[in-house]
């Protein structure tokens, strides 16, 4: 980027006026910090960050290594840059709301979860198994696309739960599409898993929907 004025230069600029006065195209920059033949690292963020339709930084999350290797000028040294960015950013994320969480609040548990789903092209379900105390004992994925009650059974969930020994469990999945809203397969979904679960003495705590930075708790709505 030696052709560009050095106060247009994104890593002077942020020794100068810090982080938060870099587009997001310019951070991107600087952590790849060389472009290739022809093309400066501002040119090759931007192609990244608008590449295929995608609109911008959120895009990040949707790339893995295979896919960002496709897109001219990306080797496997800059595809493995860019996925680790991907994943601090969801962990700084989580780290964030770690010592709110608690498992008897609905909004704390969306919160903590919410980077690790919300940007998933695919409906995931996770299982949290709980102890006495309501505290996490072992979480696990159940189920990756469509959440279809013939497909979710409760013997595979419950196998996990008797098998950690949980007294409780909390199911939680994404909507791709961004709104939380149930749908029918959700609610029979649940109702199975809730019947289920009395009947060997673990209680269904809660199943929450986790939508575009939004959430819709079974538990606060009063379905359970």
């Amino acid at each position: 980027m030696k052709e560009l004025p050095a106060d247009e230069r994104p890593y002077e600029k942020c020794i100068r006026k810090g982080a938060g006065s870099l587009s997001d195209v310019e951070l991107l920059a600087v952590l790849l910090r060389t472009g290739t033949r022809g093309e400066n690292a501002l040119s090759l963020a931007r192609r990244i960050l608008y590449h295929a339709g995608e609109t911008g930084i959120l895009g990040i999350h949707q790339f893995n290594i295979e896919r960002l290797m496709k897109i001219k000028g990306i080797g496997k040294v800059k595809a493995v840059q860019i996925s680790c960015i991907s994943e601090l950013a969801k962990r700084l994320s989580k780290a964030s709301y770690e010592d709110t969480l608690s498992f008897t609040r609905p909004d704390t548990i969306a919160n903590y979860y919410m980077e690790d789903l919300r940007h998933e092209k695919q409906e995931i379900m996770k299982l949290l198994m709980l102890n006495s105390k309501s505290k996490l004992i072992g979480e696990t994925n159940i189920s990756k696309g469509t959440v279809n009650s013939s497909l979710i059974t409760p013997r595979e969930l419950f196998i996990e739960a008797l098998q950690k020994n949980a007294v409780s469990i909390v199911i939680m999945h994404n909507h791709p599409s961004g709104d939380p809203t149930p749908s029918r397969e959700d609610m029979l979904t649940t109702k199975r898993i809730l019947d289920a679960g009395a009947l060997i003495g673990i209680e269904l705590l809660d199943h929450i929907i986790i939508g575009n930075n939004c959430y819709i708790s079974f538990r606060e709505a009063g379905i359970l």
